[in-house]
């Protein structure tokens, strides 16, 4: 995985990580679980590249 692809899953979870904290702070359950699910989903990504660069690096 690219550096670039790297810095943008982490911003991606930053801003579900954000998302989710004024969720929290404005008790409102649906941008809650809204920066819950791009968390999620920037970890996903993040694990499918891992998992493709196992497979390139035993090439």
């Amino acid at each position: 995985m690219g550096a670039m692809d790297d810095a943008k899953h982490n911003v991606e979870k930053m801003v579900g990580k954000a998302k989710e904290g004024v969720g929290d702070a404005t008790d409102n359950e649906s941008l809650q679980a809204e920066g819950k699910l791009d968390q999620a989903k920037a970890e996903t990504k993040k694990l499918g590249d891992d998992v493709k660069d196992a497979f390139d690096d035993d090439k």
